[in-house]
C-alpha cells in the first residue's frame, strides 16, 4: 500500500545517517521494553507470529505515530493498533489507563470480546518449499509490475515499472501480500534484482546500484 512507510526514494529526508559502529541495540531501557511489548502484542493479537501483519500495522499508522515518536515509539503505536484491531483492547484503553496512572480518575472503556484471527503458520519462520522451478534465472532481465496494492506489499513504490537484472535466485518464502491479511501463505521464489539508480530515479541520480529482494509475483519478463 502507498503510505508513510513507503518513503524510499522520496525527496526531502536528507542523507541517510549510517549507524555508529558502537551503537547499542537499545539506546535507552524503555526501547528494549517496547520491543518486548510489541513482540508479545503481535502474538496475542494474531494468535501466532505473523511479521507481515505487524509490518502492515506499522504502515497504517498516521504520520505523527510513525515518525514523531521515533523507531521504538512506532513499535509501541503499532502494538496498540494490533491489539485494538483484534479487540483485545478497546480503543482508547491505553490512553485512559495512562491518565489513571497519573491520578486523573477517568473511566476506562469496558474490555471487548476479542476477535483474534484463526491463524496458524504451517511452519516456523518464513522459508517454505514449492514443487515447481523458478520462473526467472540469474542474469535475466526482468521488469517489476505496475502494481497498485490496497493492502500490504514488499514491492516499494520507487521500484515499480522498472527493469533490472536477476543476481540471485533465493528459496521460496511466504508471500507477505496475502499472509499479512491472513489469506494464506502462498509461498513464492524470491529474486535479488539489481537496478541502476538512474533507472529508478532518472538521469540526474548519483550513479550506484540498488539490489532489491522481490517476490516472483512482482516480476515479469521483459520480452
Amino acid at each position: 500500500m502507498e503510505g508513510i512507510a513507503d518513503m524510499g526514494g522520496t525527496p526531502g529526508w536528507g542523507r541517510v545517517r549510517p549507524p555508529r559502529r558502537d551503537e547499542p541495540v537499545f539506546e535507552e531501557p524503555w526501547q528494549g521494553r517496547a520491543f518486548a511489548l510489541a513482540s508479545l502484542s503481535g502474538r496475542i493479537a494474531f494468535g501466532g507470529v505473523n511479521l507481515d501483519a505487524f509490518r502492515h500495522g506499522l504502515e497504517r499508522l498516521d504520520r505523527a505515530a510513525y515518525l514523531d515518536d521515533g523507531y521504538y515509539g512506532r513499535w509501541l503505536n503499532g502494538a496498540e493498533l494490533m491489539l485494538t484491531d483484534s479487540a483485545v483492547l478497546a480503543p482508547g484503553a491505553i490512553r485512559a489507563r495512562a491518565r489513571n496512572l497519573r491520578g486523573e480518575g477517568v473511566e476506562e472503556p469496558p474490555i471487548p470480546e476479542p476477535a483474534v484471527p484463526d491463524y496458524a503458520p504451517s511452519a516456523e519462520g518464513s522459508l517454505r518449499s514449492v514443487d515447481h522451478p523458478p520462473a526467472f534465472a540469474v542474469g535475466e532481465r526482468v521488469r517489476t509490475k505496475a502494481m497498485s496494492v490496497p493492502g500490504h506489499t514488499r514491492l516499494p513504490g520507487y521500484a515499480r515499472r522498472h527493469t533490472g537484472i536477476v543476481e540471485v535466485v533465493q528459496p521460496a518464502f511466504v508471500l507477505p501480500d496475502t499472509n499479512a491479511h491472513f489469506q494464506g501463505e502462498n509461498p513464492q521464489y524470491v529474486y535479488s534484482v539489481r537496478f541502476d539508480s538512474r533507472e529508478l530515479w532518472g538521469a540526474d541520480a548519483e550513479p550506484f546500484a540498488v539490489t532489491a529482494d522481490l517476490f516472483e509475483n512482482y516480476l515479469e519478463a521483459t520480452s
